[in-house]
């Protein structure tokens, strides 16, 4: 691992860093208080000294430096001269003097003075009660579960919501300028106090007692009038991926750009200026042109990620701001960094921010004010940060050396952890009601109230008026023109429109890949569907193709918007976030996207309608071309309106798509079309009044067909019942559906994007309740937001944990070594280097510790020694005892992740035995295996929740809880050589890391190797390792640290103090790059005595391996790639799948609710053409189908090469041949349904057989539908990428079936592909088999009418033809007009469209030959490009390899 390398990254981030330091570190700065005290609020008793060009790095000041002299050339040119400068030097740039901590000041100085006054903010709570709804048992729904609901109508009924107290009679004042630290462990309360005090309230509920105010602001009125003064910054960052990090902040910087700027700005200019001082001061200035990205954009690394968060937040300029363990994922230093920026900004904005973080080092502990410590929802202290340690040390508790007082706070909550002093072990409290009466009869909590009774005297009465006035006086002075006064937001609403449109032209520009795929798609259909139509003739004969074009052009260009819900979806947590930030109205977000789409869709449009147009032979005038552009380019807004909408009322995007699903049936069937208005049940033709495209539809026959020569008037009455005198009415009912719809969609987004608050609860399948759950045992329900229960579980692991000689891990003999390690990539044709000649070793029996900053390389060095990199090239060696390693080396060890990924659906049993049946080999039984995993939940301490369901954050297992599921996933397959880690203890607080830590511990005392990466290390988690690697250093670390500290001391460091942790030492000085002689530590590290010691001891190591003989496999076991045979691989993987299916209701009922939706009563399907038409619209359920289908393999293939695959646990052959299997049943199952639905309304009663053999064809459907899902998504990255394929190949299989245009109209070089098209046979086959042998009656309108000569009747006239004729003669002894219905049975009109009763049997074994090859390619195109391709980057990546 490399310390120094600027490419250390991971090959997933991004690999343009300036150096481990700068890459790595969130700058920032506190205020030198003495230096400057008429600048800091006088209120603050203890600040500490932080100058600001002490905390920054070089780099960050020289960007400083840059902005400060742009700044003053821009003042240079808009006044007479720099006249700041000539009093003072320090502050002119271009000064040797200047001073980059002055300059700060007096650029917030200058504000001040232009009417820019900071608010000084401060909150108050008193008594605050939270109360979150719910029920305490969260049961987990299956398909059985939903059948049987019915039966359960008393459970259901007696089944109350219970208002759960979350938080009990909190107190607290926190006033402008301080940083509150909030401690406690996880499910304490920390999350629920944070949003209580920003008003962040949707789920919870405030008590009746409860008094919130802001200067003497209520919270309700903080909320309405000035909700941007208040905001709450949630853990997970949330940001458009395809904006850069410079468009991020400059558009925050736009949402709350004052009206008055500084030396007359224009808004551009202190947007950006803003915008580049933020970024500087954290570090982000070498982003400012890369994108933010995300998991599945590539951007910037995840600690710069959680920095632009950071900054984006401080752009708001908020003047309380409450941080949920904003810290998670960084590294120690750039933790203290953010923390330090928090200082600064309180010092010299005189904001006020609360902050949870669960690991606090001392030197970030020591930047706050006041803390508070929260155990179990309950308040145990609440004050100022320095004297806290001294009132649990005098409550009774003992605070070991070199523990932190961030840690040692925190460990006073968990009884599993805190150590009473001697003397106190009967005194001190042990309830968390018992540490709430001692704090509340303390003096702290005494003078905490004087302290809250003169704030409130503070702000009473007529101050309480002035302090409001004030408020609202400077927020309306930063209020642009055009804004209501009690408006929150800073910015008018038209200013809110441009600058979100703007955004978004942004987000097209960055994401051009994704608009030129959809209008690249849409051309190929416009060539394919216009060279269809190709030579449609001007006559009565062409007519029907006619109108199948209109049908199809007016279709996709409304349907294609149903790809909106996704979109919408996928930005709604960012719009939500930016609403509580007060940026800007929702709606006015909604309306922006609206805008933005109209130069992209009319470029789409013009594509598609231009090709359609003219090649498929439609009127080439100007007025019908124009009304024909004009109709389609408004129903696709009609339709996008009307899309977003249905996702802007729904809460999920399942419930979203699937209504869309039926919707859309509903609209593609009563379009008239499909179903001509004429023959459409009076029952159902309502529905089409209700549909836009009904109205467009017509308009665009009208158009074509009114004012030709002959009599397409009459043929479009008699066939639709359309009117042309209906068209400019029709365009006004569009534009009315237009507008509704968009008034609707902005209603429901403005009302719909509050930030939710879920709630986090544990859910168990039923018949696994554990008892104090049980409702019928009155016992005490588990918080709302967490358990302490669950909480202290992980504590339980040390002092309920089973000795070392108990834990059932065999002893390990192999000892694994890696010398001169060097890992290259390529990018952009350029090779970086990620890791270079690193050397090391891992004995059995130890507990070796990667460490380093983030972005050092740790996971790096880990996925490389762990066999799991997917791209570049690695060189060096790497032995087992001296020997090369085998095929078995990757199921011979364990993988932890950083990433916690399981199967949602399962529980933690079912996860851990999943992992023991297919990593173990078969000669251990299933006992063993079983028994195994039960010592495993008890050595991990998961016994209370072995049987929860893992579920989803919120509803399922907490960070702790899923970090030791994947650590008992790996536990149960036995590594018999090694455990590698990626950060096991990144997100606990610090009594889980302890916990986890101690438990490696165990283990590698009980003989296991261990490996694992960690970045915010603890003094006394620290002595935990035995050994510490890094390109600087590799060997013991000694007691107390002692042998690692002398290393670096005796090579130039300073001196580690007494109290200071080693681990924040080392990462400090390392981060430093140089010695005190200026010589690069890794450097140093290759010319020291150290470095020589280890290679010696690697060549030893190598010698001794090979001068012994090999050792054989034990236990029955093989050098085989996998444990189990693929035959048990395949049934335990498709067992598993199976069982995901049952219980997700949802996914399962949907597809049922697909068959429900083609039921009709009998007549409305009336003569052959419509029964043909009533079988093609089951093909339009294709697409949907297959879109159910996909996210769910997604999801399997993620775990599955992320987790599963690297450790070996199953082939790739039993992944794929479940996942497709495993959907067989229950598309069988929606096929009968459909069946049922479809069918019998259609065709009637007839005979077993053909009901037998439309059964099998409609179930055949079903199951090609899930073949051709796996096909087309095997090989691509996600779902959306294969959106457009699946509707290109779809809409070709339809459109080519010989239904729209049959085969004797398609122009002779598109006939192959009715031979392609599936769909072809499916239909042949179904309707033959319908249709075969039916009488056919025709209606007036289809009888042939003659009238006979003189003097005879109509069956004389026509006795001679009678041998000859097809048809039938109604009424044949009429003398005044003959009618003659021209085919007698339903197989003439077939034949007319090469359909075939002889033909079904061939059909239906076509279709299986179709599913057979569909599977085929499925598993060929997986194999090629991402099991030895790795993806489609990796395809080419063997061409590199040496």
């Amino acid at each position: 691992m490399l310390g120094h390398e600027p490419e250390s990254e991971t090959p997933e981030e991004r690999v343009t860093t300036s150096g481990t330091a700068s890459s790595s570190t969130s700058t920032s700065s506190a205020s030198d208080h003495a230096a400057h005290s008429e600048t800091l609020g006088e209120h603050d008793p203890y600040q500490r000294h932080h100058p600001l060009h002490d905390i920054l790095e070089e780099g960050v000041t020289t960007e400083l430096h840059r902005i400060a002299t742009a700044l003053s050339r821009h003042r240079s040119r808009a006044t007479a001269g720099p006249d700041d400068f000539a009093s003072d030097s320090a502050l002119n740039p271009e000064s040797a003097d200047f001073d980059v901590t002055k300059w700060t000041r007096n650029f917030v100085s200058q504000l001040n003075e232009q009417g820019h006054k900071s608010t000084e903010l401060g909150v108050l709570f008193s008594d605050l009660d939270v109360f979150g709804s719910g029920s305490a048992l969260q049961l987990q729904e299956t398909v059985e579960s939903v059948f049987l609901a019915p039966l359960r109508v008393g459970e259901l009924l007696s089944r109350k919501k219970q208002h759960k107290q979350i938080l009990h009679g909190f107190n607290g004042l926190l006033r402008s300028g301080e940083l509150l630290a909030v401690l406690g462990r996880p499910g304490s309360g920390c999350s629920t106090f944070l949003k209580s005090i920003c008003g962040e309230l949707h789920g919870l509920t405030l008590g009746k007692n409860t008094h919130i105010h802001y200067n003497g602001a209520a919270q309700h009125q903080m909320k309405k009038e000035f909700k941007g003064e208040v905001i709450y910054n949630q853990e997970v960052d949330k940001h458009f991926p395809h904006l850069t990090v410079g468009q991020t902040l400059e558009f925050a910087a736009s949402m709350r750009t004052p009206s008055q700027r500084i030396d007359d700005m224009s808004r551009t200019e202190y947007c950006q200026y803003i915008a580049r001082v933020v970024m500087a001061v954290f570090g982000l200035s070498h982003t400012y042109n890369t994108k933010v990205g995300n998991d599945y954009v590539r951007g910037v690394s995840g600690g710069e990620r959680k920095r632009v968060s950071i900054a984006e937040m401080m752009v708001a300029g908020s003047p309380i701001c409450a941080w949920d363990n904003s810290t998670r994922g960084l590294d120690s230093t750039s933790a203290l960094k953010f923390v330090l920026a928090l200082r600064l900004s309180s010092d010299i904005g005189k904001h006020a921010h609360a902050v949870a973080m669960y690991q606090a080092s001392q030197a970030i502990y020591d930047v706050f004010d006041k803390t508070t410590v929260l155990y179990d929802g309950r308040q145990i202290y609440y004050g100022p940060a320095h004297t806290a340690k001294a009132f649990f040390e005098r409550q009774g508790w003992h605070c070991p050396a070199r523990q932190t007082t961030g840690d040692f706070l925190t460990s006073v909550t968990n009884p599993d952890e805190r150590i009473p002093r001697l003397g106190m072990e009967q005194k001190v409290p042990r309830t968390p009601e018992e540490f709430e009466q001692y704090w509340l009869s303390s003096p702290e909590f005494k003078a905490l109230q004087a302290e809250m009774a003169e704030y409130n005297a503070e702000f009473e009465g007529e101050r309480q008026i002035e302090s409001i006035a004030q408020l609202r006086e400077k927020k309306n002075y930063r209020q642009a023109k055009h804004v209501r006064p009690g408006s929150p937001y800073t910015i008018s609403i038209l200013m809110q429109v441009r600058q979100n449109t703007k955004r978004a032209y942004q987000r097209v520009w960055n994401d051009l890949a994704a608009t030129g795929s959809h209008i690249i798609s849409q051309l190929i259909l416009a060539l394919i569907i216009g060279s269809i139509f190709y030579g449609n003739p001007d006559a009565t004969a062409g007519f029907a193709g006619k109108g199948s074009v209109l049908f199809m052009a007016i279709l996709l260009n409304a349907l294609t918007a149903i790809s909106e819900i996704d979109g919408l979806y996928g930005q709604r947590p960012i719009v939500e976030k930016h609403a509580s930030y007060a940026f800007y109205h929702p709606a006015t977000e909604a309306a922006a996207g609206i805008m933005a789409d109209i130069p992209v869709k009319f470029a789409t449009a013009t594509v598609f309608n231009l090709i359609v147009y003219f090649l498929a032979g439609l009127r080439r005038t100007p007025n019908q071309f124009f009304l024909f552009f004009l109709v389609s380019y408004v129903a696709t807004f009609v339709m996008t309106a009307f899309f977003r909408t249905l996702a802007a009322i729904t809460k999920t995007v399942s419930q979203a798509m699937a209504l869309a699903g039926v919707l859309v049936l509903a609209l593609v069937m009563y379009t008239g079309y499909i179903i001509p208005v004429p023959q459409m049940h009076p029952w159902f033709s309502w529905i089409r009044w209700l549909n836009p495209i009904y109205y467009g539809f017509e308009i665009l026959i009208a158009n074509e067909f009114h004012g030709r020569e002959f009599t397409s008037d009459a043929y479009m009455e008699m066939t639709y019942s359309y009117s042309y005198s209906h068209v400019w009415r029709n365009f006004g009912i569009l534009i009315g559906f237009l507008i509704g719809f968009m008034i609707i969609y902005f209603a429901a987004v403005e009302l719909n994007s509050s930030v939710t608050s879920t709630a986090e609860a544990l859910v168990f399948p039923r018949g696994n309740v554990p008892a104090h759950l049980d409702p019928k045992k009155k016992r005490k329900s588990r918080d709302e937001e967490g358990t302490s229960d669950t909480a202290a579980v992980v504590g339980k692991v040390d002092h309920d944990g089973q000795d070392p000689q108990n834990t059932h891990i065999e002893p390990q003999r192999d000892l694994f070594t890696w010398k001169d390690v060097v890992y290259d990539i390529h990018i952009k044709k350029e090779k970086r280097r990620l890791l270079d000649h690193v050397t090391g070793w891992v004995k059995p029996g130890t507990l070796t510790a990667l460490m380093g900053a983030s972005g050092a390389g740790k996971t790096t060095l880990l996925d490389v020694l762990a066999q799991r990199t997917t791209v570049g090239v690695v060189t060096g060696d790497m032995f087992v005892n001296g020997r090369p390693f085998g095929a078995d080396f990757q199921r011979q060890t364990g993988y932890v992740q950083q990433q916690d990924l399981h199967l949602d659906t399962a529980t933690v049993r079912e996860s851990l035995r999943f992992s023991a049946m297919l990593r173990r080999p078969k000669s251990v039984s299933k006992k063993e295996k079983f028994e195994f995993v039960e010592e495993v939940i008890k050595m991990l301490g998961m016994e209370e929740y072995a049987n929860a369901v893992v579920g989803v954050p919120g509803e399922g297992l907490n960070v702790e809880q899923r970090k030791l599921l994947t650590i008992g996933v790996e536990l149960v397959a036995k590594p018999k050589l090694l455990l590698f880690l990626d950060e096991p203890t990144s997100g606990s607080d610090s009594q889980s890391a302890w916990a986890i830590c101690v438990f490696l511990r165990k283990l590698a005392d009980a003989g296991q190797a261990v490996l694992c990466t960690i970045h915010q290390p603890n003094a006394i988690l620290f002595q935990q390792f035995d050994a510490c690697c890094k390109t600087v250093y590799f060997g013991d670390i000694g007691q107390n640290s002692r042998t690692l500290l002398d290393y670096f001391e005796r090579n130039g460091s300073r001196r580690c103090g007494d109290d200071e942790n080693p681990a924040e030492f080392m990462l400090e000085i390392v981060a430093e790059g140089v010695n005190r002689d200026g010589e690069d530590w890794h450097s140093v590290w290759k010319g020291s005595q150290e470095y020589g010691t280890v290679r010696a001891e690697i060549e030893g190591i190598h010698a001794r391996g090979q001068s012994q003989s090999e050792k054989q496999p034990a236990d029955g076991e093989s050098h085989s790639e996998f444990a189990m045979p693929l035959s048990s691989q395949i049934w335990e993987v498709t067992y598993r799948i199976f069982q995901q299916y049952w219980r997700m209701p949802g996914y399962i009922f949907a597809k049922l609710m697909l068959g429900f939706t083609f039921f009709q009563p009998k007549g409305t399907q009336a003569g052959a053409r419509d029964v043909i038409f009533a079988v093609f619209m089951t093909t339009t359920i294709f697409t949907t189908l297959v879109n159910q289908i996909q996210p769910l393999f997604i999801t399997q293939r993620s775990l599955y090469e992320v987790r599963e695959r690297p450790s070996k646990a199953y082939s790739w052959k039993a992944f794929l041949v479940a996942n497709i299997f495993v959907e067989m049943p229950f598309q069988i199952l929606t096929g009968i349904l459909t069946f049922a639905c479809f069918y019998y309304p259609v065709a009637g009663v007839q005979d077993s057989e053909r009901q037998g053999l439309v059964l099998l064809f409609i179930i055949q459907l079903f199951i090609y539908a899930s073949a051709f899902a796996h096909m087309t998504i095997a090989a691509l990255p996600d779902a959306q990428a294969a959106a457009a394929f699946v509707v290109l190949l779809t809409m070709m299989s339809i459109t080519f079936s010989g239904v729209l245009q049959t085969k004797d109209a398609l122009p002779g070089f598109w006939i192959f592909m009715y031979y392609v098209s599936p769909f072809t046979y499916w239909i042949s086959g179904i309707a033959s088999t319908m249709l075969h042998g039916r009488p056919i009656q025709c209606s007036e309108s289809e009888f042939l009418t003659f009238p006979p000569p003189p003097n005879m009747t109509c069956g004389q006239f026509l006795q001679p033809l009678a041998s000859q004729a097809q048809g039938t003669l109604q009424d044949p002894m009429a003398t005044d007009m003959c009618r003659y219905c021209s085919i007698r049975v339903a197989d003439q009109f077939l034949a007319s469209v090469d359909i075939f009763w002889s033909d079904r049997w061939r059909n239906f074994g076509i279709m299986w030959a179709y599913i057979v090859f569909d599977i085929a390619v499925a598993i060929m195109v997986y194999y090629v490009f991402r099991v030895k391709g790795k993806g489609f980057s990796g395809l080419f990546s063997k061409f590199k390899k040496n």
